[in-house]
């Protein structure tokens, strides 16, 4: 970890809570007495010499901070996978970091807003939900992923006969991106955006062809009319990519999501890829593409669970942090976080935690499309 930019900032930041204070409070030298007698003739005086005080900028930081993540995966494996990222921040920021992994959202929304956790790894929909509930939440970075501040779900089928065509090696990508309105698009697996089953991606951008994993299957021509009758594997009820937009999919073809499907929650994406995967579910849904996650396992779970249509594009998910937290501790953990995704391993751990190649400043403007489908699912609390 390259120490040298982190301190860097936080000296700056000691320069403006210098430069911000009160009269007293940002004068650092001690101004020389004022004399009552001139200086007998023929003999010189000397000023006092000054003296500097120099501002602690870790002065008003917690001994310790609490990192909260929600688990995308099984909860034990992404506990083991977040230490590695949990002991670089601890030595960069020179204070006691916990990493915590919550059964759910609502855990760490909780703890969140209850001052038990400090920060907290969120997904677009958790996020709102969160700063509804605690006004004292901000939202501090969004990640990327292979140059795409955004994302999407991805709907899937253990059932190649409901398609139009043979499936074949082959992903989905909405054009044009960023477009409400964006038409899926099937495209060649290394042609998309978002990291696909089958291939490992080394330097965080560019496909490489796994050996022994299946590519993964696509197919077109399933209408969501097609779906009734059928269940449907969901991730959870909070889940943006899992639930929400596709939901609202459901619901803007024509169908009540409570009676013409079965609905079951599996608590995961990778729980969601099992269920179409042993046949427990139809067809399911995940974020694309989450059928990476079981590749070791099954290697042809590309080939037998088949993508067939994808959701709108959704911003990335998010680290919040708690509002009342000093600014220099924020910003620190921005370029700690930063400094560690520029490095080899640093892109391996997030790889394996969201398969977030780099990070941006958050504006929570560009989650109002997620608020907006929150409304129109009649979801406003968590």
């Amino acid at each position: 970890m390259k120490r040298r930019a982190l301190w860097a900032l936080l000296a700056v930041f000691a320069l403006v809570v210098a430069a911000c204070g009160d009269g007293d409070a940002a004068d650092t030298t001690e101004a020389a007495p004022a004399t009552t007698e001139a200086p007998a003739a023929g003999t010189t005086t000397e000023a006092p010499a000054a003296t500097t005080t120099t501002i602690d900028p870790k002065a008003d930081w917690p001994e310790s901070i609490i990192f909260g993540f929600v688990p995308s995966q099984e909860q034990e494996q992404l506990s083991d996978d977040i230490q590695p990222f949990v002991d670089v921040l601890t030595e960069a920021l020179g204070i006691e970091v916990e990493g915590v992994v919550t059964t759910d959202y609502t855990g760490l929304v909780t703890a969140m807003g209850t001052g038990q956790a400090d920060f907290g790894a969120f997904g677009p929909f958790g996020y709102v939900l969160a700063e509804q509930q605690f006004s004292n939440l901000e939202v501090l970075i969004q990640s990327i992923r292979r140059g795409a501040a955004t994302y999407h779900g991805q709907w899937f089928t253990n059932d190649a006969s409901l398609c139009d065509s043979d499936p074949a090696p082959g992903a989905f990508e909405n054009e044009p991106l960023g477009d409400p309105d964006a038409t899926p698009v099937l495209k060649a697996p290394t042609d998309v955006l978002a990291q696909q089953t089958g291939y490992d991606y080394p330097s965080g951008e560019d496909p490489v062809r796994t050996e022994g994993v299946s590519e993964g299957y696509a197919c077109e021509g399933i209408d969501f009319t097609d779906l009734a009758g059928m269940t449907v594997a969901w991730t959870t009820e909070t889940s943006t990519s899992g639930y929400v937009f596709p939901a609202l999919q459901l619901i803007n073809a024509g169908l009540d999501v409570d009676t013409d499907i079965t609905s079951i929650f599996t608590g995961g994406h990778d729980g969601a890829v099992t269920a179409v995967l042993n046949g427990d579910a139809d067809v399911g849904v995940s974020f694309d593409d989450a059928r990476g996650i079981l590749e070791e396992t099954n290697p042809d779970v590309g080939e037998k669970v088949i993508v067939f249509n994808l959701t709108s594009e959704i911003p990335n998910d998010v680290v919040a942090v708690r509002g009342e937290l000093p600014d220099s501790l924020k910003a620190a953990v921005y370029v700690a976080i930063e400094t560690y995704l520029a490095t080899d391993e640093g892109k391996a751990v997030f790889d394996e935690i969201y398969e977030w190649t780099s990070i941006r400043p958050a504006n929570d403007a560009d989650f109002d499309v997620v608020r907006d489908a929150a409304v129109k699912l009649g979801i406003t609390e968590p």
